[in-house]
């Protein structure tokens, strides 16, 4: 798998996973209706390679009125989508609610999309400054690398900061693509300097 890289945007080929399809085929709606939003979360790391077990897709998306909501849902239906845990206007009132519809391929269960309005915050910063891929032709669009490199240090469970090993390592050693001063003052607004001494600048 080789990166390319245009601007800010992220460009490869690979062969797909479950996760990955998932994440195309529902992002083609989003796309086609102009709906914006931003991936987070593991899913970055296991799109970018890292071999680990997801059973959901994290991302936050624009607020949005019922009708573009009501037109969002008939684009997933169309598209061989059904919300797993609510109808149309229950899933609507979920995310007014500040929670999170999860949308799956009908019949299934998992691994599903959970979805979530921005709310804080770093959520808009998101998506004012998230990082276009290209997979294998189809748009994507993920959350700043550096943020979620910090943020998955906060989480701090075993899972989250090899996400974080595993994404410095590729973006910030091997290819030299982070931006540092990014990362740095995400570390710091995050309180976790010793967790990236510890894990990221002195890891081997």
């Amino acid at each position: 798998m080789e990166l390319q890289f245009k601007g800010r945007d992220i460009i490869f080929d690979k062969e797909l996973n479950h996760l990955d399809k998932l994440a195309i085929d529902f992002c083609a709606v989003l796309n086609k209706l102009k709906v914006k939003y931003v991936i987070i979360s593991g899913y970055e790391a296991i799109l970018f390679g890292r071999n680990r077990a997801s059973e959901d897709i994290d991302m936050f998306i624009e607020k949005l009125s019922k009708e573009k909501f009501g037109q969002l849902w008939e684009g997933l239906q169309k598209e061989g989508f059904w919300c797993m845990n609510a109808e149309m206007d229950e899933a609507f009132s979920l995310l007014e609610d500040w929670l999170a519809p999860r949308f799956a391929r009908k019949g299934e269960a998992y691994p599903n999309m959970e979805v979530k309005y921005a709310q804080k915050d770093l959520d808009f910063y998101s998506l004012s400054n998230k990082v276009k891929v290209i997979l294998r032709g189809s748009e994507i669009y993920i959350g700043p690398l550096e943020l979620n490199i910090a943020f998955k240090l906060r989480l701090g469970t075993d899972k989250d900061i090899e996400d974080a090993r595993f994404l410095y390592k590729l973006f910030g050693e091997k290819l030299q693509e982070l931006d540092k001063e990014s990362l740095l003052s995400f570390v710091r607004l995050m309180k976790v300097e010793d967790k990236a001494k510890e894990y990221l600048w002195t890891a081997k």
